[in-house]
């Protein structure tokens, strides 16, 4: 995925090398064993989940469809035209990723399962909670970025129903293909063995999609990784430098979108040159 932020921190970095990595192989095997239960005899989920290097193109939620063609609606094709040719990328203006663009991308991210919630921790300071104690969906959901998530098992598989998102600042993966609030998402989480984790996804949106997306794809354990702290307003040239243009970037090779053409790093933060939190033009710092 292109750097939506590009902050100096060091776990950045490495974050984002160790996805390269895992795309070219270089990375360790995932280790083997049996599926790991909780303590309520489900399987347990926890730990680090980092990239497979299999989901191709990386970023495109209709990867496994011929062409890579989404069933747009008229509306769905004029909203992606916009996002495209006018719309800057919300997550490196730091806004939630979202769903299903957090299970599209390339990031990993840090998994915890404990009784009546598990938790998605995913870089640039985003989570995701999910409660897993029986509830029904409310009545007249507050609308979120995650919308509201609720948690249950199907067998051994893992099952989150989302509705009630933002209709704004939100892209559906990297590559500018838009969703609206009327989105209704079903994720399938499956974990076959120690190392491996699994996704299904259904992502029903008819007022900018014809009919229902299918998407999925698989995560490997990264023993010893866990989510750094990370703040996306500071030192991120994405906003101050001019980085980023409207749209997803250009098509590289490989089929992922991005700007490679990256705005100078600013020098590391020091006693001397301590970092700023910088936020989009026209937003006020408040302090």
């Amino acid at each position: 995925m292109k750097l939506a932020a590009a902050l100096l921190a060091t776990s950045v970095l490495v974050f984002t090398a160790t996805a390269q990595d895992t795309r070219r192989g270089s990375v360790p095997a995932p280790p083997k064993g049996p599926t790991p239960k909780a303590a309520d005899g489900q399987p347990d989920l926890t730990g680090f989940w980092r990239d497979d290097g299999n989901a191709h193109p990386h970023g495109n939620i209709g990867k496994d469809l011929p062409g890579f063609k989404l069933p747009f609606t008229a509306v769905g094709e004029a909203a992606h035209k916009f996002n495209v040719e006018h719309t800057i990328d919300p997550e490196s203006r730091c806004l939630p990723g979202s769903i299903p663009r957090e299970d599209a991308g390339d990031g990993g991210f840090q998994l915890l399962q404990v009784t009546g919630t598990t938790v998605f921790l995913y870089q640039y300071g985003t989570f995701r909670l999910i409660p897993t104690d029986g509830r029904k969906h409310t009545e007249d959901p507050d609308p979120t970025y995650f919308g509201e998530e609720i948690g249950s098992w199907d067998g051994n598989t893992f099952v989150i129903d989302s509705v009630a998102f933002k209709d704004v600042n939100t892209w559906a993966d990297e590559n500018a293909d838009p969703v609206s609030e009327s989105r209704h998402i079903v994720e399938r989480w499956t974990r076959p063995d120690l190392g491996h984790l699994h996704l299904e996804l259904l992502i029903e949106d008819p007022k900018f999609y014809t009919a229902p997306i299918h998407f999925q794809r698989s995560w490997v354990l990264a023993p010893g990784r866990e989510t750094r702290e990370e703040a996306c307003t500071e030192n991120n040239i994405d906003v101050s430098a001019g980085h980023l243009g409207p749209g997803p970037g250009s098509i590289r090779a490989d089929g992922t979108r991005g700007y490679d053409t990256l705005a100078p790093l600013p020098p590391p933060p020091s006693k001397s040159n301590p970092a700023q939190t910088i936020l989009p033009p026209g937003v006020k710092n408040l302090n």
